[in-house]
């Protein structure tokens, strides 16, 4: 699908949880980063593209920035994944219980960034998910996470 195509469709969270204000992933956070995941494959893709103030120098993107997109994009990877495999409508909340950034190279801020995930393991209410950041044609960094579906009573529950 293309860029244009995808700006058009609404993204897994636009559909799901379009009042969520997550800084990295919240349709609703008018200040934060927006990513839009879409299924792809057995996994999700998404591109993003930096701006100015998310450069850690110049030129280069943020480590911060660059843990932020990976964390919110495996979590709805999780997230996305459960919906399927339950066969229901809508996913679970799901939350980050761990993960792990390596940066391999730095990340140019002068056009789009591609996020890529799927569940490489999962029992239950939790997945385990590797997810790749990739700019100008070169892997930048990876993710490895565990995310795990909370239930009624958890802070984040009703977040969606």
């Amino acid at each position: 699908m293309s860029d244009a195509a995808k700006n058009a469709e609404k993204c897994i969270q636009e559909t799901y949880a379009p009042h969520n204000e997550c800084f990295g992933c919240g349709p609703s956070n008018a200040k934060g980063l927006r990513i839009r995941s879409f299924p792809d494959g057995d996994g999700v893709i998404a591109t993003w593209t930096p701006e100015k103030h998310h450069e850690a120098f110049p030129g280069v993107l943020n480590g911060g920035i660059i843990g932020s997109l990976l964390d919110c994009h495996c979590n709805w990877a999780a997230a996305y994944f459960l919906m399927k495999a339950r066969g229901v409508e809508s996913p679970p909340c799901t939350v980050t219980a761990d993960y792990a950034i390596s940066l391999k190279r730095p990340c140019p801020t002068d056009g789009p960034v591609t996020v890529r995930a799927k569940v490489v393991e999962h029992s239950g209410d939790k997945c385990v998910v590797e997810g790749t950041l990739e700019a100008a044609g070169k892997l930048r960094g990876t993710c490895r996470g565990t995310f795990v579906a909370v239930t009624e009573g958890h802070p984040a529950y009703h977040r969606w």
